[in-house]
């Protein structure tokens, strides 16, 4: 299988562009990312939602630099830069895009400053919420990217890969709180922007593949509240803020819809093994 991830578009576009532009600067708390990478939506939408001062550095994972491997060796994005010390000299790094959400929530929890905890404060809340975020990386993502990569020559079909997504995301949609329109209620939370990057990249699947999504625009009670949620998604500012131009999606994602991609993801995903 040929290598064409290197292809990819070296920049952000769209508001993302802007965005990065305004946390270009040099600053001790630095997030290495792709700006075609979902797992870097989630972290960069956290540090928007938190008003976190930061600096954005795009980079391109399947060309790692030495100095990026030197501060993580698995190469992956995100990759959040801590700062050890007040003169930020010197930083630690974390990746895992569900743990930096999780740090950079409990690490700037001044509600003046950085606005609501995105994670409830009661233990059982909170084990709920994480939870619900676990069902999300392990069932919601991987039905995502099997669907998006399905092809004929595949084991099971179109209409398979798809039932599957329904029934994870119905499930998810089945423990909203009712009024919303977010999962747990009226604020955002870290459930919300574990799920939102691949939320709004749904239409690929409706680009790419015969029958599309298929998600009933009107049907019962569960997918009324899904739209409901979907479109508080969509309109959110952080959401919209961290997105580059659709026409960049529909480039960096026909290598998935053609099940040629070498990214982690897309071999985990070809294999049938868990995503990385």
């Amino acid at each position: 299988m040929s290598s064409v991830d290197t292809s990819l578009p070296p920049e952000t576009t769209g508001a993302a562009a802007e965005l990065a532009a305004s946390h270009a600067a040099d600053h001790p708390l630095k997030l290495y990312g792709g700006w075609f990478c979902p797992f870097v939506q989630r972290s960069w939408i956290t540090l928007v939602e938190k008003r976190i001062p930061h600096q954005y550095v795009e980079i391109n994972p399947y060309n790692k630099e030495p100095a990026f491997l030197a501060m993580n060796p698995r190469g992956l994005v995100p990759t959040l830069a801590v700062p050890v010390d007040a003169q930020g000299k010197q930083q630690r790094p974390l990746f895992e895009s569900s743990i930096i959400s999780e740090y950079l929530d409990e690490a700037y929890a001044d509600e003046e400053k950085h606005g609501p905890a995105l994670l409830p404060k009661g233990p059982y809340e909170k084990a709920r919420a994480r939870l619900w975020i676990d069902h999300i990386s392990t069932r919601i993502i991987p039905a995502f990217y099997k669907t998006l990569q399905h092809t004929p020559q595949k084991p099971y079909s179109i209409d398979q890969a798809r039932g599957e997504l329904h029934g994870h995301i119905r499930s998810f949609a089945e423990q909203m709180d009712p009024t919303g329109p977010w999962f747990l209620g009226e604020q955002i939370s870290l459930v919300d922007i574990s799920l939102a990057p691949w939320a709004k990249r749904l239409w690929l699947i409706d680009h790419y593949k015969p029958g599309g999504l298929g998600i009933p625009e009107q049907g019962d009670g569960i997918w009324a509240r899904w739209h409901t949620w979907l479109e508080a998604v969509e309109n959110r500012e952080s959401v919209k803020a961290t997105w580059s131009a659709d026409e960049r999606y529909l480039a960096a994602y026909k290598r998935y819809a053609e099940d040629t991609t070498n990214s982690l993801v897309g071999q985990a995903t070809r294999q049938g093994s868990r995503l990385p």
